[in-house]
């Protein structure tokens, strides 16, 4: 259901673009967005439009999330520059929430539907096939570098030099949201700022700041075509998105899995020229990532005020898996100390 500063934000969005609400022939809103209002617009010439609209800046929310639509332009732009990814095109934008129109995105409308829709749909074969579709396009966006490490809206500060340096301040950033909410964790923030501090070294090895995504699990992945002949359709709500180490990208791929699994998927993005050993070391910074996007999990239901049934499920499908990482941290501790291990 609208309301009618939705409506009006709207509006002046599209009025940025010289559509006048008569062009519109179907204005609707589409699910699963949790942070910004997303709608479908039909114009009458055709075209098929998605505009998103965050939330007011007054409303509580995470330290990273201010900015996000820069980020999702960046993304979009960055990415579809590249060609052969499927991202939405940018229509139009304004990321500035105190300007006239509001900030906002007007993006193409890519076909198909989400991938967790016409999951249980798929055979093995045309999931594996899809897998490594899937596998060869994530790596194509993993050639796309940036300026810096971080969050491109730079609402943590400007950003980095270092990788270290940038997931240093997005984990303690995420670890005084936990503080400020009273978010419940497996452990306490400070025991977690610890051990995630005594292991940062590893991250010097990333030196190459890649396009990150980090939200790219089925909802965000678009399928089209008939049973047995579909494709990847679309990468979408790229907000979360930063300059970071591509090997970041596998949390959210597997979420509450292991990339290391996912055969199908390992294979199409070495096949298109993506590059991963999972090492000692690829491990220990793979367990960093899981690690804050498990805490992003945890402590968002706080701020969004989550339905008790969705708070429940987010602590017993995802504190058990931050508590896996933090085991794995602990257990490659000595990594610091007895030189690096490949």
């Amino acid at each position: 259901m609208f309301t009618s500063t939705l409506l009006s934000a709207v509006d002046a969005a599209l009025g940025a673009v010289g559509v006048r609400p008569g062009d519109v022939s179907l204005r609707e809103p589409l699910p699963g967005g949790t942070y910004n209002a997303l709608l479908r617009i039909v114009l009458r010439d055709g075209r098929r439009w998605v505009v998103k609209i965050p939330p007011p800046v007054s409303l509580p929310g995470l330290g990273y999330e201010r900015g996000l639509l820069h980020g999702e332009v960046t993304f979009y732009t960055a990415v579809g520059a590249v060609g052969g990814v499927p991202v939405p095109e940018v229509v139009r934008y304004e990321t500035d929430p105190g300007a006239a129109t509001g900030a906002f995105l007007i993006m193409s409308e890519r076909p198909g539907t989400p991938w967790r829709a016409s999951d249980g749909e798929l055979t093995p074969e045309e999931r594996a096939a899809l897998r490594g579709e899937l596998g060869r396009l994530v790596a194509r966006s993993h050639t796309v570098t940036g300026p810096g490490f971080g969050y491109p809206g730079q609402p943590l500060g400007p950003l980095a030099g270092t990788w270290r340096e940038a997931f240093t301040t997005m984990m303690e950033r995420l670890l005084d949201d936990a503080g400020h909410y009273g978010a419940r964790l497996p452990r306490s923030s400070h025991a977690i700022r610890a051990l995630t501090a005594e292991v940062s070294e590893v991250l010097d090895e990333v030196t190459v700041p890649v396009a990150v995504h980090f939200d790219l699990w089925q909802g965000n992945v678009l399928l089209d075509g008939a049973a047995g002949a579909r494709s990847v359709s679309g990468i979408i709500d790229g907000e979360r998105m930063f300059w970071g180490d591509p090997l970041a990208e596998f949390a959210s791929l597997a979420l509450l899995g292991d990339i290391e699994d996912d055969t199908d998927f390992l294979a199409g993005y070495a096949a298109a020229g993506g590059r991963v050993v999972f090492g000692a070391s690829a491990r220990l910074r793979m367990a960093l990532y899981r690690c804050y996007l498990y805490l992003i999990m945890l402590v968002e239901v706080v701020p969004r005020a989550a339905p008790d049934d969705g708070v429940d499920w987010t602590w017993r499908h995802v504190a058990p898996q931050l508590e896996a990482a933090l085991v794995r941290l602990e257990s490659a501790e000595g990594l610091k100390r007895g030189g690096r291990r490949h």
